[in-house]
C-alpha cells in the first residue's frame, strides 16, 4: 500500500471495494482520487491511465481490445481489480465492462475513476445501473486537515462527521489556522506543498488543468467566452444566481451562461445550494445559490492570486463560504440530507440549513469572536416558525469557547464545526 495521510474516505472506500461490483468514483481533479485508489488496490491490480494520450488513443480506436486485456489477466478467485482512470475520454469502455461483469460477476473487480460527468452525461453513457457503487471524494474536510487547537470535546456540531470507529486519524494532513484555509482552500496537494507554491499551483489548476479539461472533451464552442464567464462566476461564488447580471457584463447569452454553469458542476467545481421555501413566509427568494467547491480554486479562478491578503479584504464572505462548503462535503459523504438557505425579499436571512430527515438545524456565520443575541435573532425567528423540526441552531464564529447565546442557539468556534 502506498504511504498516504489518512482519509475520511478511506475506510468505508475499502470496505465497498471488497464487494463484488464496479466501482465508479468521481470528483474533481487534484481531489486525491488516484491517489487514494492506488493506496488501496493491491499492486498486482491492472492500471489504466487514460490520461496517457497514447493510451487513451489506442482505446478510443479500439475499445474492444479493452476485453481483450481483461480477459488475458489470470483468474483471481477475490477477483482480479481493473483501476481505469479518467474513464470519461473513452465512455464506450462502459458498455466493455457491462460485458465482462455480466459474463462473469466474480472474476473482475471494476475501478472506473473519472473527474467530469459532462461527456458521460451528453452522449447518454451506460452507468451501469444495477452493477455499481458510486463514489465521490472531495478537498479534505475539517476532520482529515484540523485546526491547530483542540476540538472541545463536550462541543456539539450541527454536523458531525465521526472517523470510522471513533478513531482520530493516525496521519491528519498539517493543521492550518483558520486565514490560511480561507486562502488556499482544502485541496490535498495545496495543503501539503510549500506556501510560497501555492498561488501558482491553484492557478495552474483554475486555468490550464481547466482548458486542458474542456478542450480535450470539446465541452464548449468558444473558449474565450467561457473565460469571460468563469472570474464573474468566480467573483460571486456564495451568492444567489444572476444569470441577467453575468450575461449583461460578459456578453454571452443567458443560456449559455446557465449551461456554463452546469458545467462547472459537471466537472465537480461548483454546487448549488437550493432555497428553503417550507415556510410561513410569503416573501421568500427561490433562487439557489451557487458555491466553487474549494475558495483556493475560487480565488485563483476570480484572477486573484491566493494569499493572506485576499482574505483580509472580505474574510466575513470567504468564512461564509468555507462554512458552506464544509457542510455540503460532510452531507456528501454521509449520503443523507440537503443543505439550504433562505432569504426573505427585505434581506432577513439564515446562511445554511441542514435537513436531514425531519429535522432542521439552521447555521449562521458571523466573523465576530464576542457574537450576541443580535447574531440569533433570525436563526431564533426560524426556530419559531419550525417548533417540530427545528429545535436547535448554531451561529459559527471565531470565539474561544462554545456559548450559549439562547436556550436554543449554540454559537461554536470554527474549530468545533
Amino acid at each position: 500500500m502506498l504511504f498516504m495521510l489518512d482519509r475520511w474516505y478511506a475506510a468505508p472506500l475499502k470496505e465497498k471495494l471488497e464487494r463484488p461490483f464496479v466501482h465508479l468514483m468521481f470528483g474533481a481533479r487534484q481531489t486525491g482520487k488516484s491517489t487514494l485508489l492506488n493506496a488501496l488496490l493491491p499492486p498486482e491490480a491492472l492500471r489504466i491511465d487514460l490520461a496517457d494520450p497514447q493510451g487513451r488513443a489506442r482505446y478510443l480506436a479500439q475499445p474492444g481490445e479493452f476485453i481483450q486485456v481483461c480477459r488475458a489477466l489470470p483468474a483471481n478467485r477475490l477477483g482480479q481489480f481493473v483501476f481505469v482512470d479518467e474513464v470519461q475520454t473513452v465512455p464506450a469502455l462502459f458498455d466493455a465492462v457491462q460485458h465482462l461483469y455480466d459474463s462473469d460477476k466474480e472474476r473482475w473487480r471494476f475501478v472506473l475513476c473519472g473527474s467530469s460527468a459532462r461527456k458521460l452525461r451528453r452522449t447518454g453513457t451506460n452507468l451501469l445501473p444495477g452493477r455499481s457503487f458510486l463514489h465521490r471524494l472531495h478537498p479534505l474536510t475539517l476532520a482529515e486537515h484540523p485546526p491547530p487547537q483542540p476540538r472541545a470535546l463536550y462541543a456539539p456540531s450541527p454536523l458531525e462527521l465521526p472517523w470510522t470507529g471513533g478513531e482520530s486519524p493516525a496521519q491528519p494532513f498539517p493543521a492550518w489556522e483558520l486565514e490560511t484555509r480561507l486562502a488556499y482552500g482544502a485541496l490535498p496537494g495545496i495543503v501539503t506543498s510549500e506556501e510560497s507554491d501555492r498561488p501558482e499551483l491553484l492557478r495552474a489548476f483554475a486555468i490550464v488543468h481547466l482548458e486542458e479539461e474542456i478542450r480535450r472533451e470539446a465541452l464548449v464552442r468558444d473558449w474565450g467566452a467561457f473565460l469571460r464567464f468563469l472570474p464573474l462566476a468566480a467573483s460571486e461564488s456564495g451568492q444567489i444566481l444572476n444569470y441577467a447580471a453575468i450575461s449583461q457584463e460578459t456578453g454571452i447569452s443567458q443560456p449559455t451562461v446557465k449551461a456554463h454553469y452546469q458545467l462547472l458542476e459537471d466537472l465537480f467545481m461548483g454546487f448549488r445550494v437550493l432555497a428553503y421555501t417550507k415556510s410561513p413566509r410569503k416573501n421568500l427568494l427561490s433562487t439557489p445559490r451557487f458555491f466553487f467547491f474549494d475558495l483556493g480554486v475560487r480565488h485563483a479562478a476570480a484572477g486573484l492570486t491566493p494569499s493572506l491578503e485576499v482574505v483580509k479584504a472580505n474574510p466575513g464572505a470567504f468564512f461564509e463560504q468555507w462554512v458552506g462548503i464544509e457542510l455540503w462535503k460532510r452531507l456528501q459523504y454521509l449520503g443523507d440530507g440537503r443543505l439550504h438557505y433562505q432569504r426573505t425579499r427585505n434581506g432577513a436571512e439564515v446562511d445554511f440549513i441542514i435537513e436531514r430527515g425531519d429535522t432542521l438545524t439552521p447555521v449562521e456565520v458571523k466573523w465576530t469572536a464576542h457574537p450576541d443575541r443580535q447574531d440569533a435573532r433570525h436563526l431564533i425567528n426560524f426556530l419559531r416558525e419550525h417548533p417540530q423540526r427545528a429545535l436547535r441552531s448554531y451561529i459559527i464564529c471565531r470565539c474561544p469557547r462554545p456559548m450559549e447565546i439562547h436556550e436554543q442557539v449554540i454559537a461554536l468556534p470554527w474549530s468545533c464545526l
